[in-house]
């Protein structure tokens, strides 16, 4: 009796603690460079669905290259990923073991439990690779412990994204799902390691307008066309005259004395990375970010079919769990909106 009431017990911590195993994916690696190395992805945004194209990396990362991938997900209260739940990230202390960070998020308020978890991987020098939205990850208003990491901080000037990844949010640049975006390798990088094997970047996402840091390596520009299509021509004048800036790097010294390897790109949407080279471009800064030597062209082949929910406001596919991205496992169809 005495066993089977420890028994009981020990299933039950978790759900006392509020965290179930299936709030979140691991992927453990097989055969590869990255044995040994963790890498934690953080899903969470309301509208370019990186609940779809963060697990569909963390299974190249952990079957083509050896690296064990951990994806969190906003969860809601009945287990369901929820993008729109910007206050819950269950598994954040996946973080305390991680050898590199992944991220897309957008106006993330989390509690302050999961926020240190994140700042602490932060101030222990963990590199981080930034996509998209996580310009501005976080939106904390005026108060709490971590309110100078959000976007529009004035204390902490742009916050996390401006002090750290290199820019904040400040607008559409090409205009929103009409002006897709082809990636122009900057000639000062094209000899640059994080570009092996990468070419004919493109995105159906539209250009953000960036200013990064005098200190910033600017590896890739964004050129503005006039459609959505990767054959369409540039659009004529100052979009892209000169071309914004898309993808950079960063080397910085943080408030703790230690440094963190950094890139950010304003591409990501899961549709971007239906495109071979922004995969193969993020998979470098991996490699890059955990002090490997990045493969002259590293595989990035999907392991399970991808098919991603064209991006927009409440368009996820709804009643989905960590578990529906299981090794595997092929998402249904999606109802995702259209461009």
């Amino acid at each position: 009796m005495k066993r089977k009431s420890l028994l009981l017990t020990l299933w039950l911590l978790p759900l006392v603690a509020g965290t179930r195993a299936a709030d979140w994916a691991v992927y453990e690696g097989k055969t590869g460079p990255g044995n040994g190395r963790h890498i934690v992805f953080l899903a969470g945004d309301e509208e370019y669905r990186s609940e779809e194209g963060l697990p569909m990396l963390a299974k190249i990362l952990s079957q083509r290259h050896g690296f064990k991938c951990t994806v969190l997900f906003p969860i809601d209260k009945d287990g369901a990923i929820n993008p729109n739940q910007r206050d819950r990230l269950p598994g954040a202390e996946a973080l305390d073991s991680a050898d590199a960070i992944v991220m897309l998020l957008r106006f993330r308020a989390w509690p302050d439990e999961a926020m240190k978890h994140f700042v602490d991987a932060y101030l222990a020098g963990k590199p981080i690779i930034a996509l998209r939205t996580s310009t501005h990850a976080f939106s904390f208003g005026n108060s709490g412990a971590y309110k100078q990491f959000s976007w529009d901080s004035a204390e902490w000037k742009g916050g996390f994204g401006k002090q750290v990844l290199g820019e904040t949010w400040v607008n559409h640049w090409g205009s929103h799902k009409h002006e897709a975006t082809r990636g122009v390798i900057d000639p000062l990088a094209k000899n640059n390691p994080l570009l092996r094997g990468v070419t004919d970047i493109f995105g159906d996402t539209d250009v953000y307008e960036a200013y990064p840091p005098p200190d910033a390596k600017v590896l890739v520009r964004g050129q503005v066309l006039q459609g959505m299509n990767p054959a369409d021509p540039p659009v004529e004048g100052k979009k892209n005259n000169p071309m914004m800036p898309v993808v950079w790097t960063r080397q910085l010294k943080n408030q703790a004395g230690q440094e963190n390897k950094v890139l950010c790109t304003t591409l990501g949407a899961a549709t971007d990375l239906q495109n071979e080279g922004l995969r193969r471009l993020i998979v470098n800064a991996v490699y890059w970010g955990v002090g490997l030597d990045v493969p002259a062209k590293a595989d990035v082949t999907f392991v399970d079919a991808y098919k991603p929910t064209m991006y927009g406001f409440n368009g996820h596919r709804r009643g989905l769990t960590p578990t529906d991205h299981a090794l595997g496992k092929v998402l249904p169809a999606g109802t995702g909106s259209a461009p």
